[in-house]
């Protein structure tokens, strides 16, 4: 199964609307945009049935260069799993449930980095997926990186909810 036909689920966050401008508490405090690296609050309800783990990802795809940034991505949330407090993506993840991992994002930490988009560079579209996998552990090495992740996750795939915050730097 492709990730394009992959059905869709419900996701949704306390923190921000879909469509809407990022708060600051979403931006980046360590790439000086003004915020606080906090990763939103989000829900999701209506994962397949089968569903056994989520991983749940942060990309930008108007990022300069090749590939888009990736922000964010936690693997091996339980099946049980409906929600993330906001501030689940710090370092050291220990708003995450037992068991569950983050990788390295592109600015080169295990946790969720900030909105924070070259200065003039225009709106920039945040993209927070929710992933529903077959499997329970992703068994992906903690090296993995960010930007093999989709393809890795993709023969696990049952379903997969977003949502997109947006952010310009002026």
């Amino acid at each position: 199964m492709t990730h394009h036909d992959a059905p869709s689920f419900a996701v949704s966050s306390e923190s921000f609307k879909d469509g809407e401008t990022l708060p600051p508490a979403q931006r980046s405090g360590k790439m000086r945009a003004g915020g606080q690296d906090e990763s939103p609050q989000l829900s999701w309800s209506g994962a397949p049935a089968g569903t056994r783990s989520y991983a749940v990802t942060m990309f930008d795809p108007d990022a300069p260069g090749r590939g888009g940034f990736w922000h964010w991505a936690v693997l091996d949330l339980p099946a049980d799993s409906t929600a993330l407090p906001a501030g689940a993506g710090a370092e050291g993840g220990r708003l995450l449930p037992p068991g569950a991992q983050q990788l390295k994002n592109d600015g080169g930490f295990r946790g969720y980095l900030g909105a924070a988009p070259p200065p003039g560079h225009g709106p920039h579209r945040y993209v927070f997926t929710v992933h529903a996998l077959d499997v329970e552990q992703s068994g992906l090495d903690p090296g993995t990186s960010p930007a093999t992740l989709e393809s890795k996750l993709s023969p696990h795939t049952l379903g997969r909810g977003s949502l997109t915050g947006i952010y310009e730097r002026h």
